[in-house]
């Protein structure tokens, strides 16, 4: 892309009022950005209307900071084509993002985009998940990247940082491993948490954003970057979710986009699992493994999956030994000491030294308010 038409397009994008859905009808009528700022009003208004008009006549605020700093962006990758801004007439726009409603005009992306966008499968979820939560957004990530998908998330703490580690740690040198669509803009990384995990995304996978450089965690902008997970995925992976989680938003438009959704079920006492059971309900699939997701997702004509993902029971640990009493005592939902007191007759002082035994081998999670719960083996 030269500047001048990197140049138009930021017009575009930044003007006003203007939004994706005009912006599409204005491209559509005239072809490339350029040649609409050529335009008349009179024809303008033939398009849109004379406020827009109007405003697509006045060249946006700082409008030549932004280009600047976008060329300077694009100039300071370490390797050609290590960062890259995709237009709507760009060829190598996702196609899955190119087919829905809303596509963004402009798509910011650091990382090395392959000659063609490799197949994702969406895993989101709780930003404070249980343990638990943590442990399986890994493992099925982890599958996942072993069987050749890419995993698709949002960056966020919680269970979207844990699939993103996941996917790092199960795919192949020279795949694509993760994709991390996020809120701001790129030349931002929030959660600073992830600071050095969306290096590494960068490295061996793809980050990617609809906003300019700049664009500092505005809360709107998370709810809205969820169309594009579900537009790069074959389907979505919902593994905890409270009933007012952001990650219902991305399943929902997923299903909107007629990609599968999935949900992996939790105890009915956890908060994070209501969401989940609330998509159970509506029809979204139960999954118990990652080969619950490979078996029924839709992958494109001509792919094949590269390896298996190996069902595991959920309930399974490690060999046990003596404490296996304990450990069924315990199940796997929180659960507070005077209850196992009450469950399995052993003394406070013993219980919590077995206890501290089972957290030290990674089987057991101590949760705040003084709960206990039993992880399954990743």
């Amino acid at each position: 892309m030269q500047r001048a038409e990197l140049a138009a397009w930021l017009r575009l994008a930044l003007t006003p009022e203007i939004g994706n859905t005009a912006a599409r009808r204005l491209l559509a009528a005239f072809g490339l950005p350029k040649v609409v700022f050529e335009q008349p009003p009179q024809s303008l208004e033939q398009v849109v209307s004379p406020a827009l008009a109007t405003a697509l006549g006045t060249q946006p605020e700082h409008l030549a900071d932004q280009v600047e700093a976008t060329w300077r962006w694009l100039e300071a990758a370490q390797q050609p084509g290590a960062r890259q801004v995709l237009t709507l007439a760009d060829s190598a726009y996702p196609p899955g993002l190119l087919q829905t409603e809303d596509p963004p005009l402009m798509l910011y992306v650091a990382g090395r985009i392959p000659p063609a966008w490799p197949v994702g499968i969406a895993v989101v979820g709780s930003r404070n998940p249980t343990p638990q939560g943590l442990g399986n957004a890994r493992q099925f990530s982890r599958s996942f990247a072993q069987a050749g998908l890419t995993v698709v998330s949002g960056l966020a703490l919680g269970v979207d940082g844990a699939a993103h580690e996941g996917a790092l740690d199960g795919a192949a040198a020279g795949q694509i491993a993760t994709i991390a669509v996020v809120g701001t803009g790129l030349d931002r990384v929030y959660p600073r948490q992830h600071l050095e995990l969306a290096r590494r995304i960068a490295e061996r996978g793809l980050l990617v954003s609809e906003y300019p450089l700049g664009t500092p965690p505005l809360a709107p902008n998370f709810p809205r970057r969820n169309r594009i997970i579900s537009a790069l995925s074959q389907g979505t992976v919902v593994v905890e979710a409270a009933l007012k989680s952001g990650s219902l938003i991305t399943a929902r438009q997923a299903a909107e986009q007629g990609r599968e959704v999935f949900a992996i079920p939790g105890s009915i006492h956890s908060p994070q699992a209501r969401g989940c059971h609330w998509l159970l309900k509506q029809g979204a699939k139960l999954v118990e493994s990652a080969q619950d997701v490979l078996e029924e997702l839709p992958l494109p004509q001509g792919h094949q999956l590269t390896g298996t993902a190996h069902r595991q029971d959920p309930a399974a640990t490690r060999n046990e030994g003596p404490e296996d009493g304990l450990l069924a005592a315990l199940g796997f939902d929180p659960v507070s000491l005077d209850a196992l007191v009450a469950r399995t007759g052993i003394a406070p002082a013993e219980l919590q030294a077995r206890l501290l035994e089972f957290e030290l081998d990674g089987e057991v999670a101590r949760l705040p308010g003084g709960l206990f719960q039993r992880v399954a083996a990743g």
